[in-house]
């Protein structure tokens, strides 16, 4: 009997010690994602870019960016399914339908944010046609945008983590994105304070990052007088 226990203490010992595993091979690799990332994304490669390409590097940049950065995460696909992991819940029905319900409102959220900003500027394409690349576009403070200031992190997040179903391998992903987003968010708003100015930071000051409060909203002069 005492034999029994040991075992079935070592394999549970084992088995907790593949999850973790698991859990730091993500990690790494997320953080090395993340930083790799960031590091692109800040404004000294682009000047660098910019002055060993030329002037081009505007016109290409946003779309190599884009390409580079979702090649870069397919590996996170097989990761997922290869390493061990531990099932955690398989949501019942009708709640699995619900939560398959609010992803793809979710989905159309976040599609929605994306026409609203520029869909073919956010993919780089529209940098392709322009005359002007480097020239910047308008700060969108309406539609969803005049609840939280960043939409398609919010509608992102509540994809993930209405998943029906959960691993440890998944749980491990859905934290990791969580904490990219939060903290990435900060990070891209200084770029946005240096490319609007006080303009951003009052729309900061009136706008939740990204959880909307009820009664908090980005309201302009007219609207409130």
């Amino acid at each position: 009997m005492e034999t029994g226990d040991g075992g079935n203490l070592q394999s549970l010992a084992n088995d907790c010690m593949k999850i973790i595993t698991s859990a730091l091979i993500l990690s790494i690799y997320f953080v090395l994602y993340s930083v790799v990332h960031s590091w692109l994304a800040s404004a000294s490669v682009k000047g660098w870019m910019r002055r060993r390409i030329g002037p081009s590097a505007d016109r290409w940049y946003r779309l190599g960016y884009n390409v580079f950065a979702a090649l870069t995460l397919l590996p996170l696909l097989p990761l997922l399914a290869l390493l061990p992991s531990q099932k955690l819940y398989q949501a019942p029905s009708p709640w699995r339908w619900l939560m398959m319900g609010g992803q793809l409102l979710a989905l159309l959220a976040a599609a929605i944010t994306l026409l609203q900003t520029g869909l073919f500027h956010f993919a780089g394409l529209a940098q392709l046609m322009k005359d002007r690349p480097d020239q910047t576009g308008s700060l969108t403070v309406d539609g969803f945008y005049a609840w939280v200031r960043h939409p398609l992190y919010t509608f992102s997040l509540i994809f993930l983590w209405l998943t029906p179903s959960m691993n440890s391998n998944s749980l491990t992903a859905y934290i990791l994105f969580t904490l990219y987003f939060y903290f990435g968010s900060f990070y891209e708003e200084r770029r946005l304070i240096d490319q609007f100015g006080p303009i951003y930071e009052r729309y900061q000051q009136q706008v939740p990052r990204l959880i909307p409060i009820p009664g908090r909203r980005y309201m302009t002069q007219n609207q409130k007088v």
